[in-house]
C-alpha cells in the first residue's frame, strides 16, 4: 500500500469544490479582462487551496477550475491548454510555499513573485505570443506594468486573509498540514 497516500473527506472534498466556484466568479465575472491582461482575485481561493491541501491538490483544483470556467463560461474566448498548465503551475507554487509551513509574508512574497515572473510574465505572455501572433515586445510592457502593479496587492490581500482568526480556525480544522 501507498504510505503517504491522502484520504480526502467528504468535507475537505466540498470545501475544495466551494473555493474552486469563488475561483470561477471571481476570474469569470469580477474581473477586469482585455485581451492581453486580465485583473481578477481568482488567485485567493487557490492561495487557500494550496494553504490548506497542498500543491498538488492545489494545482489540480486550479487546472479544473480552469477547465470548468472556460466550459461554462467561455464568453467569447477560446480554449488554449497553455493557461490551463499556467493554472495548474499558480495553484501548486501556492501550496509549495505555503502548505505546512508557518505562513509569514515572506513566504507569501515568494510566492506571489514566483506566480507573477513564472506563470504570469513569462508562460502567460508566451502562451498570448502563441496565440495572437503579436510580438512579445508589443505586449510585455503592458503585462509588466500590470504586474507591478497588482502582485503587492496580491501580497497584501493573502496576507490579510491568511491571518484573518476565524480563517486560521478553519485551517486548524480542515487542513492536511497537521495529519
Amino acid at each position: 500500500m501507498l504510505k503517504n497516500k491522502r484520504v480526502y473527506t467528504t468535507q475537505a472534498i466540498a470545501v475544495i469544490g466551494l473555493l474552486m466556484g469563488m475561483d470561477i466568479i471571481l476570474t469569470r465575472f469580477l474581473a477586469i479582462q482585455t485581451p492581453f491582461t486580465r485583473i481578477a482575485f481568482g488567485f485567493l481561493p487557490s492561495a487557500l487551496i494550496g494553504m490548506l491541501y497542498g500543491p498538488w491538490t492545489a494545482g489540480i483544483a486550479a487546472a479544473l477550475t480552469d477547465l470548468l470556467g472556460v466550459v461554462l463560461f467561455n464568453r467569447g474566448g477560446i480554449f488554449f491548454i497553455g493557461f490551463t498548465l499556467s493554472a495548474f503551475l499558480g495553484g501548486w507554487s501556492y501550496g509549495f510555499f505555503l502548505h505546512r509551513k508557518k505562513v509569514t509574508l515572506i513566504r507569501i512574497i515568494a510566492a506571489v513573485l514566483f506566480n507573477t515572473i513564472v506563470v504570469n510574465l513569462t508562460l502567460n505572455t508566451f502562451w498570448l505570443v502563441l496565440m495572437y501572433e503579436e510580438a512579445w515586445m508589443a505586449i510585455f510592457p503592458a503585462r509588466v506594468l500590470q504586474n507591478m502593479i497588482i502582485a503587492p496587492v496580491r501580497v497584501v490581500l493573502i496576507y490579510i486573509v491568511t491571518k484573518n482568526t476565524t480563517l486560521q480556525r478553519i485551517y486548524h480544522k480542515h487542513s492536511t498540514a497537521k495529519k
